[in-house]
């Protein structure tokens, strides 16, 4: 059946923002490579999850990261990012959900079956099948897009809301969230 990978690249282009204290559940599958530990603004990073050898299972997980803020020393919010890449495509395709939530949200199975399953509160879902996901937050906005084979590449961008208006050329007023 071939490899299932999920290969994340993650970039922070806010200003303000460290993403910091990544947290991971896997429902199936291994980490070949972490997620980066912190992104300041600007940076970037990349992490790679695997099926298990000799499983009929596929690579499946949700991450989050803490939104700390240096200028008020906090971190009020975190985004949770959601792949699946199945074994069996037969059955199943590669979904994917990004969204942003409270600092007490576990990252954990329940978040996991919330951002699969559930209806989008919170956070975007969609297939894998060439059109990207936007969730805007009163803070960020955080943009994604996932390829549709068995080596997947999810891609995600995290942006200030405001950065997101002025490239638009609205104000806050003019412009509905």
């Amino acid at each position: 059946m071939g490899a299932r990978q999920s290969t994340i690249h993650i970039t922070n282009k806010t200003h303000g923002y460290t993403l910091c204290n990544p947290s991971l559940h896997l429902v199936s599958g291994l980490c070949q490579i972490p997620l980066p530990t912190k992104l300041k603004p600007s940076e970037s990073g990349n992490a790679l999850f695997s099926k298990i050898g000799g499983t009929a299972c596929g690579s499946v997980g949700v991450f989050t990261y803490d939104l700390y803020n240096p200028a008020t020393d906090r971190a009020d919010k975190k985004i949770a990012i959601m792949f699946s890449v199945p074994f069996d495509y037969g059955r199943y395709s590669n979904w994917f959900a990004v969204g942003a939530f409270d600092r007490e949200t576990n990252c954990d199975n329940d978040l996991y079956h919330k951002m699969y399953y559930s209806d989008e509160r919170g956070f975007v879902r969609g297939k894998a099948d060439g059109h990207d996901l936007k969730h805007r937050d009163d803070d960020v906005v955080v943009t994604s897009g996932m390829t549709n084979s068995s080596v997947a590449t999810l891609k995600v961008d995290v942006h200030n809301r405001e950065q997101i208006i002025k490239m638009r050329g609205l104000n806050e007023r003019s412009y509905c969230f």
